[in-house]
C-alpha cells in the first residue's frame, strides 16, 4: 500500500533523512518512534507530499506522489501534531469544506459527520466558529476531516496530543476498527506505550536513519529481553548514537 524507496531529504548541510526504505501493507499501523530531529515529520511530509524528497520516491497505492500528486493525495488523510483550521469557519463548514475538496456527495458527507459527531460527542459545538476550539476540540474536528472520505492511508503526527483520557481511548480503538478494515495508518509518536499497545509494527529512527523495524515481539527477541519498548528504544537509539 505505502512504499517509500530510498528517501533523502537535507536541509543545508543537516540531513534529515538518510536512504529511507520502507514497505507498509493494506491494514498495518505502523509507528515511526525517535527522538526530536531524528527526521519522523520530514518523513510523514514527504509522504503527504508537503515536502519534495532530494531523492527517492513515495508510492501510494501504486501511484508515485510526485508525478500524480492530486491522485496520490485523493488517497490520504493527514493529522499533524498542530491541528491547522480555518478558524472563521465553524467545525461543520469546516468538515463540509473539506468533504467538497475530495468530491464527497452531500448525504454521504451528512452521513460522516453524524457518524464522527456522535464517536467525539462534538454535538453541541460543531457549529461554533473554531477560533473559540480548545487544542483537544480542534483535534477531534481534524481526526473527522481526515477521514470522512475514507482514505486508503491515514498520515498521523502524534495522534494523541490534547486529547482527555477517554478521547485517547476512542482514537485508538478508531485506528484499530479503520485497520482491521483495511486502511494503513502511518503514526508518529513520542508515547511509546501507546505504539506498544495499537501499533502492528513500528520503526526506529534516529539521525535520519531507520535503525530497527519489527514489532514489538521480534524487537525483543532481538534484544533478548522482555523489558519495555521505552528501554529497547533508548537502548538503541543509544547504540546508534554511539556508531561513528
Amino acid at each position: 500500500m505505502l512504499v517509500l524507496d530510498h528517501l533523502s531529504k537535507s536541509f543545508g548541510p543537516v540531513q534529515a533523512v538518510q536512504s529511507l526504505t520502507l514497505n507498509l501493507e493494506p491494514g498495518e499501523l505502523f509507528g515511526f518512534l525517535g527522538p526530536n530531529g531524528a527526521g519522523k515529520t520530514t518523513s510523514l511530509n514527504m509522504v503527504s507530499g508537503l515536502l519534495k524528497p532530494d531523492s527517492g520516491r513515495v508510492l501510494i497505492d501504486g501511484i508515485d506522489n510526485q508525478k500524480n500528486p492530486v491522485r496520490a493525495k485523493s488517497m490520504i488523510g493527514a493529522i499533524p501534531d498542530t491541528p491547522y483550521v480555518y478558524e472563521k469557519l465553524t467545525g461543520f463548514e469546516y468538515l463540509e469544506f473539506i468533504g467538497n475538496l475530495y468530491g464527497m456527495e452531500e448525504n454521504d458527507l451528512l452521513k460522516e459527520i453524524n457518524r464522527y459527531r456522535e464517536l467525539f460527542d462534538f454535538a453541541t459545538w460543531i457549529h461554533d466558529p473554531m477560533e473559540s476550539y480548545s487544542h483537544g476540540m480542534r483535534q477531534k474536528i481534524v481526526f473527522t476531516g481526515a477521514l470522512i472520505h475514507h482514505p486508503k492511508l491515514l498520515i498521523v503526527d502524534e495522534p494523541m496530543v490534547g486529547l482527555d483520557p477517554v478521547s485517547i481511548r476512542i482514537v485508538k480503538q478508531l485506528l484499530r476498527d479503520k485497520c482491521e478494515d483495511g486502511l494503513t495508518v502511518l503514526m508518529s509518536t513520542h508515547t511509546l506505550e501507546i505504539a506498544e499497545e495499537i501499533c502492528s509494527r513500528v520503526g526506529i529512527i534516529n539521525r535520519g536513519e531507520l535503525i530497527r523495524t519489527g514489532t514489538v515481539a521480534e524487537l525483543r527477541k532481538e534484544a533478548q529481553t522482555e523489558k519495555s519498548l521505552e528501554d529497547i528504544f533508548l537502548a538503541l537509539v543509544d547504540e546508534s548514537n554511539a556508531a561513528p
